[in-house]
């Protein structure tokens, strides 16, 4: 799998245009598109990921429930062959990983995934056995990204990731929270520890991270992976009685989850967002939204505006 990223990602760099920061992704399954969602690179390494991954928080813990699993599997299927990479999950996700594995094993994707999961123990001896567990179940030799989950004993993790990663036991090492919480403790992070990504939450309504993360993250070559990007739904659902407005559709959104996801990757400092779901129809919509034109600066002001006052 590693050897086949780095082959797929260099070839994708050399592609692209000198100081581009979007193109179009390549990643398909079962069958080779000619386009795809837009693209972020990772400065400094040859990683270039769809701006839309998928999140397994509840979505995926479906336990041994066959149809459940199948259906999981649909979406993974429906996501890679339209571009997708990045699929995000846990150890505190319950069966999540599992579903994921069960489903890169049905449809032999494993080598169309950037895998990203993380370490949540609060004993620091256990952070390498419990990620070799989580490959197990992924089935995978190994990860392209793990992360410390909401900074859960991360200085003892954040030393045995880089271990890792120098013994090249995982390809980039991270850390995330949630919420809004815990921001002054990343920020410090991000400030003295030499990790490749930070995953937090950020969309139109919750915009701490655009105070001092989000620039950070771009001064300091660090990726950013964005959660909750509705609210764990909450916000699509508020809005699904409001009308789109029609301004939307200067930037291709055709509802207010594609139009909240462009706000979302319009900042710079955004590498990809996660949402996750069970239905096929919305990660198909998830990553369509992934498309030029993006809300310039007078335009996010108004998606956000406007979503805060409904």
């Amino acid at each position: 799998m590693a050897d086949q990223w780095s082959l797929q990602r260099r070839r994708l760099l050399q592609g692209l245009a000198a100081g581009a920061g979007l193109a179009a992704c390549p990643f398909s399954l079962p069958r080779a598109q000619d386009s795809g969602p837009l693209t972020r690179a990772l400065p400094d390494t040859d990683i270039i990921l769809p701006g839309v991954g998928l999140g397994t928080w509840i979505t995926f813990n479906v336990g041994d429930n066959q149809r459940l699993l199948d259906n999981c599997a649909d979406v993974m299927t429906a996501f890679f062959r339209d571009g997708g990479a990045m699929i995000d999950s846990s150890p505190m996700y319950g069966s999540s990983q599992n579903t994921v594995g069960y489903g890169l094993d049905k449809l032999g994707a494993r080598d169309q995934v950037f895998s990203a999961d993380k370490i949540w123990t609060r004993d620091g001896d256990e952070g390498r056995g419990q990620s070799r567990a989580s490959a197990r179940l992924w089935q995978v030799d190994r990860f392209d990204l793990l992360q410390v989950h909401n900074l859960v004993n991360w200085q003892a993790h954040i030393d045995t990731l880089k271990v890792m990663k120098d013994e090249g036991a995982v390809r980039t090492i991270g850390i995330t929270t949630s919420h809004g919480r815990r921001h002054r403790e990343m920020e410090r992070i991000m400030e003295n520890e030499p990790i490749d990504f930070v995953q937090l939450t950020y969309n139109p309504v919750d915009r701490e991270a655009e105070d001092r993360l989000l620039p950070l993250a771009r001064e300091k070559g660090i990726g950013v992976i964005v959660n909750r990007p509705f609210r764990q739904g909450a916000l699509t659902k508020r809005l699904a009685s409001e009308p789109l407005p029609g301004w939307a559709g200067e930037v291709g959104a055709q509802s207010w989850a594609q139009l909240i996801l462009k706000f979302i990757l319009s900042h710079p400092a955004v590498t990809c967002a996660i949402p996750a779901t069970t239905r096929v129809d919305h990660v198909q919509e998830n990553l369509a939204a992934a498309t030029m034109p993006l809300p310039d600066p007078e335009l996010r002001a108004r998606i956000a505006d406007t979503i805060r006052s409904l």
